[in-house]
């Protein structure tokens, strides 16, 4: 498993209508874990992928920075990491 981590910057009032405009086009069922918090400047997306690269070829596809300019959020800020463990609460 691989962490995608799309860190977006600007206000929360603009980002966060904005992310869910974009979750509510995700197929269901097509995320193994996702998360959106909350920052300072702006909101973080942890994203979880089956490898690095399905993830490097999802995070660069015109399909998802097309998503992303069409829900009106800013291009992220990309950065990723393998996932030593992942335990539910």
């Amino acid at each position: 498993m691989h962490l995608g981590i799309y860190r977006f910057q600007g206000e929360h009032e603009e980002l966060l209508p904005a992310y869910d405009r974009m979750a509510a086009g995700l197929p269901p069922g097509n995320t193994q874990w996702h998360l959106c918090a909350v920052e300072p400047d702006g909101i973080v997306v942890y994203d979880t992928c089956p490898s690095e690269a399905v993830f490097r070829a999802f995070s660069t596809s015109p399909e998802f920075l097309a998503a992303v300019a069409a829900a009106g959020l800013p291009q992220p800020e990309i950065t990723s990491a393998p996932v030593h463990a992942a335990r539910p609460g």
